[in-house]
This record gives C-alpha cells, sequence and structure tokens, in this order.
C-alpha cells in the first residue's frame, strides 16, 4: 500500500474537524480587524483622546493574554470541544454588546469582555489541532489556516471600512454574529475529538488572580505614566510594585501548586523557553504595528476607513505568502529552522524600516517595508507553537501550546501600551513645537479657525480627513513622525527574538498526533515497566515464581488457547 494511499482516508477524517476550527478562527479574526479601520472613527465619535484610542484595543489584548494559559490549562482538565464553543459564545456576545457603546469606558469594557472569548479561541484551536494533526502534516494544512487569516484579515478592514462609511461603526459589530451561529453547528456536527481519560480536577485561582494583577498592574502603569501621573512618582512605585509582588507570588503558588496555571517545569526545556522569548517580539510587531498602521494611514496620509483597510494589504500579503508557502516548504522537507531565522531577520528589517516612514513618504516604500514585517511575522508567529508542540509533553499540550501563546499575546499588549505611549506623549511634545504654525494656519481660515481650533484643543483624537488643507498637513507630519516613533520600540526586541530562535534546539518533526503520542507512551510504559517491576517482585519474593514444570504448562495452555 502506497503512502498516498494511506495519506488519503487520514485527511477524510481530518479536514472535516477542520471546518468548524476554521470557521471559529474566521469569527474571531473578522470581529476583531472589522473594527479596526474604524477605530479612529469610532474613539472620535465617542469623544475618546489618544489613551482611550489605545486602550480600546489594549483591553482586549490584555484579557486575552490574561485568559489564554487558563484555557490552555482548562484544556488539559475538560471537554476541548465544549471549551471551544464556550470561547466562540463568549467573544461574540461580547463583540455584539460592544456596538451599543455610548462612550470610551463602556466600550474598553465590552471589548475586554471579548479578549477573554479571544484567549479561548488563540489557546484551543492550537491545543485540538496537536490533537488531529501531527507536527510534521500541519504546515500543509496551515495553508487553509493561512487562507481564512487572509480572507478575514484583508476582507474584515475592507468591509469595515465601507460599513463605516455606508451605514455607521456600530454595525462593524454585528457582522460576525451569523459566521459566529454556523461555526457552533459545524463544530458540533463534524468536530469528534478522541475520548480523554478523566481524572480529578482541581483549578488554580490563586494563581489566576495573581497572574491577572501582576499583568494588569504592569500595563496600567505603562499606559498612563507620563501623561497622568510622573515616571517618577509615588503611582508608579505602587504599580510597578505591586507587579512584581503579584508576580513573585505568583511564581510561588504555582511551585507549590497540584496543578499549576503555567507549569514552571516547562521552562526547564530550552526550545519552550527560547520560543517563549521569541513569540513576545512577534506579538509585539503583529499586533503594535497592525494597529497603529491603520492609524497612520487615517492620521498621516488623510485615508477614509476604507481607503485604510486597502492600504494595509500590503502588510497581509506578506503574512499570507509567507505562512502557506513556508507551512508547505516545512511540511515537505522537514527543516523549520532556516524559516524561522529568516522570519527573526524580516521582523528586525521591517520594524527599523517603518520607524523612518514619514507623511509623504512615497507609498511603494511603505508597502514594501510592510510587506517585510508581514513575511517575518507570517515566518515565526505559528511555527514557534508548532516546534514547541513538538517537543513538550502530551498531557501539557494545553498548558504548553497556550504558554507560547500567552507570551505572544503578552508581547502585544504590552507593545501596544508602550507604543501608545510613546505615540502620545511624542505628538502632545510636537504639537506644542508646532503650535505657532498650528494657530497661523488656523488664523488663515478666517471664522472656519474656531471650530477647528475647540477640535484640536479638546485633547480627542481628530478626524484628520475633514480638516482644511493647511492644518491637516501640520497634523499629518507630527501624527507620522509620532507613529514613526512608536515602531522603532519593536526594533529591539526583534533583536532579542532572533537571538532566541538561533539558539533553538534543531529537533525533527514527529508524525504522530498528540493523541498517538500517548498512545505511544502508554504502550512503552506497559511493554517496559512490566516486566521489569514483575521481576522486582519476584526476586523480593513478592510474588511466588513458577518452577519449571507449572512454567511450561502455563505456556502449553497459552499455545493450546491460541490455537482454539
Amino acid at each position: 500500500m502506497t503512502t498516498s494511499s494511506l495519506e488519503a482516508p487520514a485527511q477524510r477524517r481530518v479536514l472535516p474537524a477542520l471546518i468548524g476550527l476554521l470557521l471559529g478562527t474566521f469569527v474571531s479574526m473578522l470581529a476583531s480587524t472589522v473594527v479596526s479601520t474604524s477605530l479612529p472613527v469610532i474613539v472620535h465619535d465617542l469623544s475618546g483622546d489618544q489613551n482611550a484610542y489605545t486602550w480600546v484595543i489594549t483591553a482586549t489584548l490584555l484579557t486575552t493574554a490574561i485568559s489564554t494559559p487558563i484555557w490552555g490549562k482548562l484544556a488539559d482538565l475538560f471537554n476541548r470541544k465544549v471549551l471551544i464553543q464556550i470561547a466562540i459564545a463568549i467573544f461574540v456576545l461580547a463583540t455584539a454588546a460592544a456596538g451599543f457603546s455610548q462612550n470610551t469606558d463602556m466600550l474598553i469594557a465590552f471589548r475586554a469582555v471579548q479578549g477573554l472569548g479571544a484567549g479561548g479561541l488563540a489557546a484551543l484551536s492550537q491545543v485540538i489541532m496537536a490533537d488531529i494533526i501531527s507536527p510534521r502534516e500541519r504546515g500543509r494544512y496551515m495553508g487553509l489556516f493561512g487562507a481564512v487569516m487572509a480572507v478575514a484579515t484583508v476582507g474584515g478592514p475592507l468591509l469595515g471600512g465601507v460599513i463605516t462609511d455606508a451605514f455607521g461603526w456600530r454595525w462593524n459589530f454585528f457582522v460576525a454574529l451569523p459566521f459566529a451561529v454556523a461555526a457552533l453547528l459545524i463544530q458540533q456536527r463534524t468536530l469528534h475529538l478522541p475520548a480523554r481519560a478523566k481524572r480529578a480536577v482541581k483549578i488554580d485561582y490563586v494563581g489566576i488572580v495573581l497572574l491577572s494583577a501582576a499583568v494588569s498592574l504592569l500595563l496600567i502603569w505603562v499606559t498612563n505614566a507620563g501623561s497622568t501621573f510622573e515616571w517618577a512618582s509615588t503611582e508608579t512605585l505602587l504599580m510597578v510594585g505591586g507587579a512584581v509582588l503579584a508576580a513573585v507570588l505568583f511564581v510561588i503558588v504555582e511551585l507549590r501548586s497540584s496543578e499549576p496555571l503555567v507549569p514552571l517545569t516547562l521552562f526547564r526545556d530550552a526550545t519552550f523557553t527560547l520560543a517563549t522569548i521569541a513569540s513576545i517580539a512577534t506579538g509585539l510587531a503583529m499586533f503594535g504595528t497592525s494597529v497603529f498602521l491603520s492609524q497612520y494611514m487615517q492620521m498621516a496620509r488623510g485615508a477614509t476607513p476604507t481607503e485604510a483597510g486597502v492600504m494595509t494589504i500590503p502588510m497581509i500579503g506578506g503574512l499570507l505568502v509567507s505562512s502557506i508557502v513556508v507551512g508547505a516548504l516545512i511540511s515537505r522537507f522537514g527543516h523549520w529552522k532556516p524559516f524561522l531565522i529568516a522570519g527573526g531577520v524580516l521582523l528586525i528589517a521591517g520594524s527599523f524600516l517603518l520607524s523612518t516612514i514619514h507623511y509623504d513618504t512615497n507609498f511603494a516604500l511603505v508597502s514594501i517595508y510592510m510587506a517585510l514585517l508581514g513575511a517575518g511575522v507570517g515566518m515565526t508567529m505559528q511555527n514557534l507553537v508548532l516546534v514547541v508542540q513538538n517537543t513538550a509533553n502530551p498531557t501539557q499540550m494545553g498548558a504548553a501550546s497556550s504558554g507560547v501563546t500567552f507570551f505572544r499575546s503578552l508581547g502585544g499588549t504590552i507593545g501596544v501600551s508602550v507604543m501608545g505611549a510613546a505615540l502620545a506623549s511624542m505628538a502632545t511634545s510636537l504639537f506644542n513645537d508646532r503650535a505657532a504654525d498650528l494657530k497661523a494656519a488656523i488664523i488663515g481660515l478666517g471664522a472656519d479657525g474656531a471650530s477647528v481650533a475647540q477640535t484640536l484643543q479638546s485633547g480627542a483624537i481628530p478626524q484628520v480627513s475633514t480638516l482644511p488643507e493647511s492644518v491637516r498637513v501640520i497634523v499629518e507630519d507630527i501624527y507620522a513622525q509620532s507613529i514613526a516613533h512608536s515602531f522603532l520600540i519593536a526594533v529591539p526586541v526583534a533583536v532579542v527574538s532572533l537571538v532566541a530562535i538561533l539558539f533553538l534546539p534543531n529537533r525533527p518533526l514527529t508524525r504522530m498526533t498528540t493523541t498517538e503520542r500517548v498512545a505511544a507512551s502508554e504502550a512503552d510504559f506497559a511493554t517496559v515497566s512490566v516486566p521489569e517491576a514483575m521481576a522486582t517482585l519476584s526476586a523480593t519474593g513478592t510474588v511466588p515464581t513458577q518452577d519449571a514444570g507449572s512454567s511450561r504448562r502455563a505456556r502449553r495452555a497459552s499455545e493450546m488457547g491460541e490455537d482454539g
């Protein structure tokens, strides 16, 4: 029987199960990306400032980061199919509720709940894939995920821009509902996971509280320091001190817990530790730059939400092509490290080049920079999870997979917060420096200048495309410099990521799924340990040894039974 004839039945079993996962991924990404291009309009309509803009993004990333290891741990304890369906329901209901927001505080709260569901989808889709597809074969199926990601990531901003311009931004939050219902129904019918042994469970509630406190305090401090209060202040001392204390207590609790939220023993594995470090930079590049690129298109180039969606296609194109092509090559040849190294180099190059852009930079150059960054993300994002799953203990697959995803989300969350804080600080400084130029431009507008001055002085994010030409050029230049300055933050982190990738152990990819590895380890244990244990018991007299005659009678009886 040929290899292809053996693979065909396996593919027929895998593909129906993947349909539900693909649609769940599509729902998650569509609900997120459809809002991205309209955020400047949303925050403007809700009278929010740059701080609010950052927190609308950060709230989702924060709860995603915190909940990801929780979902991963639950995946090692409970029914994974039920968990992913619960995650979809939480995500989409919170997204729909956000559409009724009356102010930025309400929007931020619903976005935080949305992140709880997003954390489940991010962690569980990876764990379930490991259940049904081996690391070596996963590359070919990642092409399907790449296609779905492309449709959602490219189509989402475009659809969001069109909906915002035609019907208003609130409808962006409702568009994912029918897809979510379809995902739940299809998963119920097609996602059939292997039965797992039941065991007593214990949830690490104290670990959850301490992890949430540490991450939340750190991000609140990063976001508000320098604007709401000084960097060197009592607030800084309390928040940073509280975050460090919560982190130390979290480590102590995890070391003593029988069912730790994040098993610290995972860090004994060099692959997990180095992949975690590299994932932080990938998360920062993926979330931070995509958020502020959309703002750059609208605030520094005067684009509408629809135009901004079109203008960010080069980054998504780079991500799509690299993830599909590299996934196929890894499955075919089994070599993954050269592609991760190349991805790390592209992350550095893309981040650095984007830090050089201005409001009037040739858009062809900006497109190349975005494509390079997207290609770097596409080569590293999924493959870092892949190499961890390849070596992780099958019984800790949920915790290991979600651990890498958690640090990627945490990197993105911290990245957005730091980049947003840097952007706001730089923009404030530049507005002060250009105050005379703005005053002259506003005076030149005559009677219309009063409303423009009031908009700029309110502190809210202006709708740049509606500003008069003389004022718009100055504002675009200010935001272009501020956003480029924030991109520079990603460069040193990307360098650290590349160093971590270079030191990753180059282990070959296994062709066994998680379920098959569990079965194989149980078989090995039975084969090796039982004879050794019986010999030990016999030697100590605990189990009486048989004499030669009884041994022969037993052997003959066994043979007769087999013949019969």
